[in-house]
């Protein structure tokens, strides 16, 4: 919301300077995003008067003109510029002044000396581009200076509006805070109803009253729309950032800012029969004043007539029925369309307006009649003509109620946090122009049509807050008891967690959640992620279920910067749908937090000392088994959408699935330039900060033993099935049991593999004797031979 401070100081005039004032607004919560001046700072600048303006002898684009510029005798100034004429009132730079970047010297043109300079308004920095000199009324006073003749010392305040004030989208709006929170008067514009001299009009039907619940609307007839706007009004909308088009249209933006209430202006001789306010018909098509054409969507509402669609309600009009400057006859339309009807749409087509930004965020519903009779008094006054009678449509029982909200003294204070006393209240929704009924301590509020943000007793709780100055309000440490609460030693934090990763390399990224919605069909097989409804992007569309597609494309971002090893980690929330169940009627999300990593290119940085080669499933596979020790981890063959079928296992612990991992599909890493397949894991966050404790074991003062096993087994058979099986039959004395080698080749039947265990066998009494550790090795090999009909390799 962009407003002039001088146009504000008509409405209300607090004794404060701007600082102030910006300062008070923004501690209120409309905060001042930017306090700017109208005009770049420059002096000695004065109206003036061209006497005469005659051809430069020695240039042909160039006039010699005689300038009255107050003073005893004109000025004699060169000027280039091609409106240049006698009578007209322009700026007039005198020597010595400072123009933004330049200054005005005694200067020779073409042989003829120039003291001073006739100036544009592009030269003075008021706009951005100019045809010519500044042309000012004819009434202009002569020898004023021109910044206090157009008001150039004045500020534009920007307003950052949070959307549920949109009561402030107004200059009444922002006046009444500002009376509110200095008590200082409101002068609301007066608004006269404007009686009909004509009996021309038209009838006004709601076929969605729902959507439209209140529609005024009134011709007026003998209407100049070639009138100029004046000055007055085209200043202070400029000022507010909307362009001065044209009388007509100039007003229905002035009233909007004044009063926060859009209207729209139809051209009445193009428009058959009544006014219908309606939900689309198929096949309905509406070019818009944008230029762009629509085919709206069956909850876009319209303004028609009996024969064509008009507008798009509440949004835009329609380019065929507008005003023009021949326009002699006039619709003028204000109306109240619900939020929820024009909330989103105009995004939805790809464009906005000042008007759908004050619709979907709510105005008014009993003020379009009086910015009706509003708008209506200036086109009379600026456009001359006779206004019709007005015709309101009004569908009670779809307007919005403003119910009564109880307040307590006791609840505000406590919620605040200070003593405010039954007075002060008062006072305070008083400041506010809110009615009420006192009862001792406690209050009946009912909030005025304007303010859409009150419905609950925190709301007016809020609100008294504000306006008694949350500068008022101390600033307290909270006062608890604090004790510090137990850690138990199982659980790491996350913050250790990712040192820990770290430390073995790997660099962390933050990813967004949203994600596009081709990498859940690639690398999860969701044909039906979470969509969201309003996304930033349309590549960024649905919520992840899994870290890969993020990790994936932080290794195509950094190959497609020669960046050839990337280890990268991430922990971040998923996002699943769940189904409603018995004890949750309505479906909700499972959002748990995962720990995904990546490694892809060299396993070790170049060097000398070691052999260079790519990082594989088994490097990955080590990061994993250090992130979950003490604990043993199971692997075991998995099919994954996002991870080749033969390279690919479930992370398990104590017999549950806590993660996957493999390398990347052949499909996904020619589809998205990969390169070689990088290897990626994914765990559930809280398998990995939850850890067993370690035990103490007395140290054995006795030697181990150590035996190799080598067995012969099926090729197919999985190693962790033989492992898990030799761990389960072995006898207290064997401490550990792990595979060192893989054989198939010359020897080794082809249907067959050769697998190498080391077996570690130690007693912490005794020496064990070779009777034993056969016995042991023995009862392994039978169990394996029993289970897998494994055979001891000679």
């Amino acid at each position: 919301m962009q407003f002039s401070e001088s146009w504000l100081r008509t409405l209300v005039n607090p004794s404060l300077d701007t600082d102030q004032l910006a300062h008070l607004l923004t501690m209120a919560g409309l905060e001042v995003e930017a306090l700017e001046p109208v005009a770049p700072a420059f002096e000695k600048v004065v109206v003036a008067q061209i006497v005469s303006a005659e051809k430069h002898p020695d240039a042909d684009k160039l006039k010699l003109c005689r300038v009255n510029v107050g003073e005893t005798e004109p000025l004699q100034i060169v000027c280039g510029a091609p409106n240049a004429a006698v009578g007209l009132k322009i700026p007039c730079a005198r020597v010595g002044a400072e123009l933004p970047g330049f200054s005005i010297k005694l200067a020779k043109v073409r042989g003829i000396e120039s003291f001073g300079m006739l100036c544009s308004s592009k030269e003075l920095g008021i706009t951005e581009e100019s045809s010519g000199l500044l042309v000012l009324p004819e009434d202009a006073p002569v020898g004023i200076s021109i910044r206090d003749y157009l008001g150039l010392d004045d500020k534009r305040f920007t307003l950052k509006l949070t959307p549920n004030r949109a009561d402030c989208l107004s200059l009444l709006g922002v006046a009444r805070e500002v009376a509110a929170l200095t008590g200082a008067p409101v002068a609301t514009p007066v608004v006269d109803a404007v009686p009909a001299t004509i009996d021309t009009h038209r009838e006004v039907v709601l076929d969605a009253p729902s959507a439209c619940p209140r529609y005024a609307g009134r011709v007026l007839t003998d209407v100049n729309a070639a009138a100029a706007t004046p000055d007055w009004m085209k200043q202070r909308i400029e000022r507010s950032g909307i362009r001065s088009i044209s009388a007509l249209v100039d007003i229905t933006n002035y009233v909007m800012l004044e009063l926060g209430q859009p209207l729209h202006a139809f051209d009445n001789t193009k428009l058959v029969g009544a006014i219908h306010v309606r939900l689309p018909r198929a096949g309905e098509k509406l070019p818009l004043l944008n230029e762009q054409t629509i085919t709206p969507d069956a909850t876009t509402l319209l303004i028609t007539d009996e024969a064509n669609v008009l507008a798009m309600a509440g949004i835009m009009g329609g380019e065929e029925s507008g005003v023009t400057l021949a326009t002699t006859e006039l619709f003028l339309e204000s109306a109240f369309f619900a939020p929820d009807a024009v909330a989103g749409k105009a995004r939805a087509y790809g464009f906005s307006s000042d008007a759908s930004y004050r619709f979907e965020r709510g105005v008014d519903f009993d003020g379009p009649r009086r910015a009706l009779e509003r708008a209506t008094r200036l086109v009379l006054d600026i456009c001359g003509g006779a206004a019709g009678p007005v015709v309101e449509t009004v569908a009670e029982a779809e307007l919005p109620r403003r119910l009564p909200i109880t307040l307590r003294r006791a609840r505000a204070e406590r919620v605040l946090g200070i003593p405010l006393s039954a007075p002060r209240i008062a006072e305070l929704l008083a400041g506010l122009a809110f009615p009420f009924n006192q009862d001792g301590e406690n209050f009946t509020v009912t909030p005025p049509s304007w303010r859409f943000d009150m419905e609950i007793e925190e709301d007016l709780i809020e609100d008294l807050g504000r306006i008694h100055g949350y500068d008022n309000i101390p600033a307290r440490a909270p006062r608890a008891v604090q004790r510090m609460l137990p850690q138990g030693e199982d659980r790491r934090p996350a913050y250790r967690l990712k040192r820990l990763v770290a430390a073995r390399d790997y660099q962390e990224v933050i990813n967004y959640s949203f994600v596009d919605g081709a990498w859940e069909t690639d690398f999860c097989a969701n044909t039906a992620p979470v969509v969201l409804s309003n996304p930033i992007a349309s590549q960024m569309g649905v919520m992840r279920t899994s870290l890969v597609g993020g990790l994936v494309a932080n290794l195509s971002y950094n190959l497609k910067r020669r960046t050839n090893r990337v280890r990268v980690f991430e922990i971040g929330r998923v996002f699943s749908p769940v189904e409603a169940s018995d004890a949750q009627q309505v479906p909700g999300f499972e959002q748990p937090v995962r720990l995904g990593a990546l490694i892809a290119g060299p396993a070790l940085p170049e060097q000398w000392g070691e052999t260079s080669r790519n990082a594989d499933f088994f490097d990955a596979k080590g990061d994993v088994e250090a992130l979950l020790a003490p604990q043993l981890p199971r692997f075991e063959k998995i099919d994954h959408p996002a991870l080749h079928p033969g390279r690919s296992a479930a992370i398990l612990l104590d017999g549950k699935t806590v993660g996957f991992m493999g390398e990347i599909h052949p499909r996904w890493v020619q589809k998205y330039d990969l390169g070689a397949a990088p290897v990626v894991f994914e765990l559930d966050l809280s398998a990995v900060i939850v850890r067993a404790l370690p035990e103490f074991r007395s140290p054995s003062r006795f030697p181990p033993v150590i035996r190799d096993l080598a067995l012969l087994v099926a090729l197919d058979l999985p190693v962790q099935a033989l492992l898990d099986c030799l761990r389960e039959a072995a006898p207290a004395l064997v401490q550990d049991v792990s595979l060192f080698d893989k054989y198939q080749g010359k020897g080794v039947d082809p249907e067959q593999k050769s697998l190498a265990f080391r077996v570690v066998m130690q007693d912490t009494a005794r020496t064990l004797a070779d009777a034993e550790v056969d016995s042991a090795l023995q009862i392994m090999i039978n169990a394996a031979a029993e289970r897998f009909t494994a055979k001891l390799r000679a």
